[in-house]
């Protein structure tokens, strides 16, 4: 299948033309940096745009339930993003990776009593909305298009294999540490240690710029943070007093 040529370029090109011919230089990287994020994050703020306006409009006696109403939005954006060359087709696959992988994980812990959907849905399975899985697509969506948008490139990188088995572990630790010891401090450190010299070098007008892997990480994580928040926050889904102990 031919994919489409993505939409971005021509209209960053445009954006850092306007930015550079008002602004001061130092001035006009950081309202570019600040739009690229924006322009990156474009699937994910959307989907909690929606989140936020449908807990606050939607009502138990309409007639589509609200999970089912954002699975259908959720839909509509992704089609809409390849339609109009906001993603391609082979990061629509790498997104694809995450939804399943995603809902995968939400039946597990929906299943482990971790949290729960207190909204009736049409559109689920084993207790999960099927719209949840987007939340973790909008994850994918954001480092396939931030990668593209700031033309990011990773050196040095650490051995594939490596890297790897640090994501095996993760992913083992996050199933297992219900009936085994909990690891995940000393996963944090050993991502730290691996990706210590590593830099994301990218571009936001004219010539490089780097920062440490570890750093970019942790705003990452800050910023999902954030998000899951939100999502809680509008009723996206609630967490029992004992899983917050655990958690």
């Amino acid at each position: 299948m031919t994919e489409t040529r993505p939409t971005t370029p021509g209209l960053e090109r445009r954006l850092g033309d306007w930015a550079r011919a008002r602004l001061s230089p130092g001035i006009a990287d950081i309202v570019m940096f600040v739009l690229k994020q924006g322009w990156a994050c474009l699937f994910g703020g959307l989907l909690l745009l929606g989140l936020i306006v449908t807990h606050v409009i939607w009502q138990e006696d309409w007639p589509v339930h609200r999970y089912d109403a954002m699975f259908g939005f959720a839909l509509i954006l992704q089609v809409a993003f390849l339609r109009f060359g906001l993603e391609t087709w082979a990061e629509a696959r790498v997104i694809l990776l995450f939804h399943v992988t995603g809902t995968v994980m939400e039946w597990f812990k929906v299943a482990q009593g971790s949290w729960s959907y207190p909204e009736p849905a049409l559109f689920g399975v084993m207790g999960v909305p099927l719209f949840s899985g987007f939340m973790y697509a909008s994850v994918g969506s954001y480092m396939a298009r931030v990668i593209r948008v700031f033309d990011m490139r990773f050196a040095p990188y650490p051995p594939f294999a490596l890297t790897l088995a640090l994501a095996g572990a993760i992913y083992v630790n996050f199933f297992s540490h219900h009936v085994l010891p909990d690891i995940r401090i000393s996963l944090f450190a050993a991502t730290v240690v691996i990706f210590a010299r590593t830099r994301v070098i990218f571009r936001v007008t004219d010539g490089d710029r780097w920062m440490p892997l570890p750093v970019a990480a942790l705003l990452s994580a800050i910023a999902l943070w954030v998000a899951e928040n939100v999502g809680t926050t509008t009723g996206l889904g609630s967490i029992p007093v004992r899983a917050r102990a655990r958690w």
